[in-house]
């Protein structure tokens, strides 16, 4: 049986909102194909990897009082801010931080939401598992965290929040590979005040390159979901 072909990107360091009206149009593409009967060639959808400029985004049900500075505060720091359309409260986005945005199509998948964040998680637990780093899953909280069991020491090292229209995903992950820490300061990072937030190189003595923790990932990702990654040429 042939595995499912997913089209991978690597955008390099791009602006947030362009990158996100690259992701509603790869949806509105991936959603046009399902409800096509002549289009089926054999895609899944899309992996868009990327890192962005210092911006901080705010999902559909996040509290505004979670940002902790006003609009000159933001200029001062050189960051942007979007209330955006996925699940999820506040986070912050910059250089050192690898984004992964899976526009992928579940139903072709046969994933539930559930089960495609679940997936996420492993695939980015693996990874971090590989540089000896000991992450999991905190009950009630999505995302990857260390020291989960200690309420002193649990800290977040990668974020998720989802868009699901048509069953077809959208947004997705934030892994702080070489993240600047202190701009996680401004904010209640996914609505927490009571746990902290670490990066790679802040866990390990000889931290991985960004570009070392993308081609691992990608395997992860390949093998986790069955699917077939093809370069966009």
């Amino acid at each position: 049986m042939n595995r499912l072909k997913v089209i991978y990107e690597d955008l390099g360091l791009v602006d947030y909102k362009k990158a996100w009206d690259y992701q509603e149009s790869l949806l509105g593409e991936v959603v046009k194909n399902k409800l096509s009967s002549n289009t089926d060639n054999g895609n899944t959808g899309h992996l868009i990897f990327c890192e962005h400029p210092h911006v901080y985004t705010i999902g559909r049900s996040g509290l505004q009082d979670n940002l902790l500075l006003n609009d000159d505060k933001l200029k001062e720091i050189g960051a942007d801010f979007y209330r955006i359309n996925r699940g999820g409260d506040i986070t912050y986005h910059g250089p050192g931080q690898l984004v992964g945005y899976p526009v992928f199509d579940l139903e072709k998948m046969r994933l539930g939401v559930k089960k495609y964040i679940w997936l996420l998680e492993e695939a980015i637990i693996q990874t971090l598992n590989e540089f000896n780093i000991r992450c999991g899953r905190l009950e009630g909280a999505t995302g990857v965290w260390l020291d989960k069991d200690d309420p002193e020491k649990v800290r977040k090292i990668c974020a998720i929040g989802v868009r699901v229209s048509r069953l077809v995903s959208m947004h997705g992950f934030a892994l702080n590979v070489r993240s600047d820490l202190d701009y996680f300061s401004y904010i209640n990072p996914c609505g927490f005040t009571d746990k902290g937030v670490t990066s790679m190189d802040k866990e390990i003595k000889s931290p991985p390159s960004l570009e070392e923790v993308k081609g691992l990932l990608k395997h992860k990702i390949s093998k986790v979901f069955d699917v077939s990654l093809k370069e966009n040429i």
